[in-house]
């Protein structure tokens, strides 16, 4: 036995076997712990001495435990080892007093897992479970995970087809149409809001000298998840991140305390070397674009900068619906000075956002050190999942290293305050999320296409096309059907294919000028006036609602 932690909806525990457990066998260890948890017996916690506990694990033959023991916990500590009856494992704690408490649980899975996380290491089998205190939260949380299963994007991006992956490109996407479709118009979004607060486009070489990263820090910690490439004798590497590239841009031409604060965005295309077995989908890719930015200003500057990103990531996420998010404050040592000053002033920055928002805001604390070096956006989605998608970030390091300075108020050289912040994150993770999220059935202005129409016979052809192009210059995402089948057949199509509107043309609807409406939700709205058909589609369109017309 290795490691049994508890995570999020759950636990695993990694364990070591001479063969590869089967669904059969997690079926058979399921039943073993019901008929283990029946008995109701107390669990019981003792403090010992170190020696004690290696003791105790090396003449049970438990080498990870004892590998714990020597290398994570000091000699003079008193681990807390916990009695299951003949079982004994070691835990900080706390657990139930009692089995009774310990009735519903399910097994989910098993997957490999290295010992320690380092791929050098021997590989585990990890078992997945999940534990509620009673049958109806877990009868709940397992109707949510089948209700995420049908909303996986990856079986959704492929009956839509937005996008495919494959071996010989791992973690990069090929986006087809629909799903570039997608793309471009949050692309839009993002880039109307840039606009409303004021940030300046700009873009970066995906790949720079090694010697600039060695600079930035970034080639001693973050070199095994970079890309390189070698041409006459240099060494490059695919940026994983864009913040070095906007220093660049900001040290072209001498910069006043005038000048800033200076808001510079990038849609960047970053490329980081994740291990194959983590790569999932969209969520989890190697190839990546940002809606990345760095602000630089004065120190006098940081509270109104950190307002402004923050009522951006709210402006930005409610436009989806998303409206429960949480807000993480992770920290840094005191001993980090320019880290504490950058603390300091976002604590209280944030301390005056939060008297402002107490009704829309969820904190969560993390470790309460002495300093705040970054916010963290968790947004949750319609199955109450977490997605950690914005940050807001000080940094008076990167700046100072890549020789980044203003001229002061006092005609002195300074320093300016760079703010990384993201809103989305990753382009393509937030498709995902909003894939799924949303069903695959997209509000009608990310729809890849907004309107099909569609003719029951060959004499309404000549109509479909004027009103296909009709709506077309109307800015309008829409196709024409006139394929020979039946209209029903049609409309069944193109409602698997989530199409918001269906506009479906007869003789009747030629004659009086009209279009039958159905929405891909099954409500026939009746016929409607091409004119007022286009007016509430514009609207619709131009407010990004959530709701359809019928809604």
């Amino acid at each position: 036995m290795a490691i049994g932690p508890v995570i999020d909806n759950g636990f695993y525990y990694d364990v070591d076997l001479d063969r590869t457990l089967t669904q059969e066998d997690v079926e058979a260890l399921e039943k073993r712990m019901h008929e283990l948890a029946e008995k109701n017996y107390d669990v019981i916690k003792k403090k010992v001495s170190w020696h004690e506990a290696r003791e105790t694990f090396a003449n049970r033959g438990e080498s990870y435990k004892v590998s714990i023991l020597d290398e994570n916990i000091a000699h003079d500590d008193k681990p807390g080892l916990y009695f299951h009856e003949e079982y004994v494992d070691m835990c900080r704690g706390p657990h139930v007093p009692n089995m009774r408490f310990c009735h519903h649980f399910k097994l989910m899975k098993t997957a490999g897992a290295y010992w320690r996380g380092d791929s050098n290491n021997k590989m585990l089998q990890r078992i997945y479970g999940t534990a509620w205190a009673d049958k109806k939260a877990l009868n709940a949380y397992l109707q949510r995970l089948e209700e995420a299963a049908k909303r996986d994007h990856r079986k959704i991006g492929k009956q839509l087809d937005l996008y495919h992956m494959q071996e010989e490109a791992p973690g990069m996407v090929f986006w087809h149409n629909d799903g570039w479709t997608i793309f471009r118009e949050l692309e839009v979004f993002v880039r109307s809001k840039l606009k409303e607060y004021q940030y300046q486009e700009v873009k970066g070489p995906f790949m720079m000298d090694r010697v600039l990263w060695e600079k930035t820090g970034h080639w001693d910690n973050y070199k095994d998840a970079m890309f390189t490439t070698s041409s006459e004798n240099r060494e490059y590497c695919i940026k994983p991140m864009n913040c070095p590239g906007h220093v660049q841009i900001f040290n072209q031409g001498l910069k006043s305390y005038r000048d800033l604060p200076l808001r510079m965005a990038e849609f960047g295309s970053c490329h980081r070397n994740e291990p194959s077995g983590s790569l999932h989908g969209l969520m989890r890719v190697r190839g990546f674009t940002q809606d990345d930015a760095h602000i630089f200003c004065t120190e006098e500057q940081i509270r109104d900068e950190v307002n402004g990103c923050i009522r951006l990531v709210y402006d930005m996420y409610s436009t989806f619906g998303f409206e429960k998010i949480v807000v993480k404050l992770s920290t840094r040592p005191e001993k980090r000075l320019a880290a504490t000053k950058c603390g300091i002033v976002l604590r209280r920055t944030w301390r005056l956002r939060w008297k402002k928002t107490t009704s829309r805001l969820n904190i969560n604390w993390v470790k309460a050190l002495s300093t705040v070096r970054k916010l963290e956006f968790t947004l949750y989605d319609c199955l109450d999942r977490a997605w950690q998608c914005g940050t807001v970030q000080l940094d008076f390091s990167l700046p100072s290293r890549l020789s980044a300075s203003y001229v002061g108020e006092d005609n002195e050289r300074k320093v300016p305050v760079m703010i990384h912040r993201a809103i989305l994150g990753s382009m393509e993770r937030f498709i995902g999320i909003l894939t799924e999220e949303f069903a695959g059935f997209f509000p009608t202005w990310l729809a890849p296409v907004q309107v099909v129409i569609m003719n029951i016979t060959d004499s309404q052809s000549d109509y479909v096309n004027e009103l296909t192009q009709k709506l077309s210059n109307a800015g309008i995402r829409v196709k024409a059907d006139l394929r020979n089948e039946k209209i029903g057949f049609k409309i069944r199509e193109h409602t698997l294919r989530r199409v918001p509107y269906m506009l479906v043309c007869g003789d009747k609807e030629v004659e009086s000028g009209k279009v039958a409406v159905r929405t891909r939700r099954g409500k026939d709205l009746g016929s409607m006036d091409v004119n007022e058909v286009i007016e509430k589609l514009q609207q619709e369109i131009r407010s990004r609602s959530l709701k359809q017309l019928e809604e």
